[in-house]
């Protein structure tokens, strides 16, 4: 007689459901800043609370919580930030990272309507960029700075920046990339091109960052037709994925006929393997694009390579970052 399998368990579903827990707590932790005063060490939670301005009954099962997700640790009572923690999430410090709470508020916030999406055929939490008012936009391009400047910075590692002179900013958002690469680099120049209502805020973020006599800004919208000016490097980050096919397809076109030939492009966002089941991250990510956009989707390695030989472009490369996203180059021919 053949031994019976042994009993069928949710261990998947169980495991899904425990899993949605650490990443609000880290919301949280953000939105309440509370990273930032244990930057000056371990402190109870009365303590704490009491630098927050908060209830530390209420405060306790979050300390808790971020102690499970391995940002606190706890000793004798006492919560401290771990090194991770403490060195992105103490605002002021240099690598803070701590204010894409608002940006994972949104994204989050979005992928609950999923089902509702589907069943409709239209998004539930739409973000419509071109009709939305310059105070909707500030949060969203708040949460986007810090990642938009440090990869500005990280060009350097990408390109031997100091050989390019004009970089274009392809939807650059706050213009955060562009600072970030002319900080990296003195002789280089940028622009960012931005719909009408992004581009006062992204010139706010220019001035702020001393740059407005390096960095334009200028308006336009590159599905129509192809921007003003000439470079030799050309980025685009975090867009493709938010346009449809035929979008992305034209985008390419527009900003290969501004690009000098032998100029680079730099794509910067959620590529799909061609089975599209990897990387995981952009995999998940789908879900808050179909929320979000009419068209936009995490396209395939396959249909990025496409576009760019339409466009005029070889030497086709990506690379697969630690955080699940593609970077993809190539150059004009």
């Amino acid at each position: 007689m053949a031994a019976s399998s042994a009993p069928l368990t949710p261990a998947t579903i169980n495991r899904l459901r425990s899993q949605a827990v650490p990443p609000m707590a880290m919301l949280a932790g953000m939105q309440l800043e509370l990273f930032t005063p244990l930057g000056e060490g371990p402190m109870s939670a009365t303590d704490l609370a009491a630098a927050l301005g908060v209830d530390p009954v209420k405060l306790s099962p979050l300390l808790y919580s971020l102690v499970s997700a391995e940002l606190l640790t706890v000793d004798k009572g006492r919560f401290a930030n771990t090194d991770e923690a403490g060195h992105f999430l103490v605002k002021g410090r240099a690598a803070y990272i701590g204010g894409v709470h608002e940006l994972l508020s949104i994204l989050w916030g979005a992928t609950w309507h999923t089902a509702e999406t589907i069943r409709s055929g239209k998004p539930q939490a739409k973000e419509d960029f071109g009709a939305m008012s310059e105070d909707e936009l500030r949060p969203f391009m708040r949460g986007l700075h810090p990642g938009a400047l440090a990869e500005g910075r990280g060009l350097a590692k990408v390109f031997d920046l100091p050989k390019f002179r004009h970089l274009i900013d392809v939807a650059g958002g706050s213009g955060g990339l562009a600072i970030g690469a002319c900080e990296a680099c003195p002789g280089l120049r940028g622009t960012v091109v931005e719909l009408p209502n992004t581009v006062p805020i992204a010139r706010d973020f220019v001035e702020e960052a001393g740059m407005a006599d390096r960095i334009d800004v200028q308006a336009h919208d590159l599905i129509g037709d192809a921007p003003q000016g000439s470079y030799d490097l050309a980025v685009l980050r975090n867009f493709l994925q938010v346009l449809s096919a035929e979008q992305c397809r034209a985008v390419l076109k527009h900003v290969g006929e501004v690009l000098e030939p032998g100029g680079a492009i730099h794509i910067l966002g959620h590529a799909l393997d061609d089975s599209r089941l990897a990387p995981a991250p952009s995999v998940g990510l789908n879900l808050f694009f179909i929320n979000a956009f009419d068209d936009g989707q995490a396209y395939t390695e396959q249909e990025h390579r496409d576009w760019l030989d339409e466009a005029g472009f070889a030497e086709f490369r990506r690379e697969i970052m630690p955080d699940g996203r593609s970077a993809i180059t190539a150059r004009k021919g």
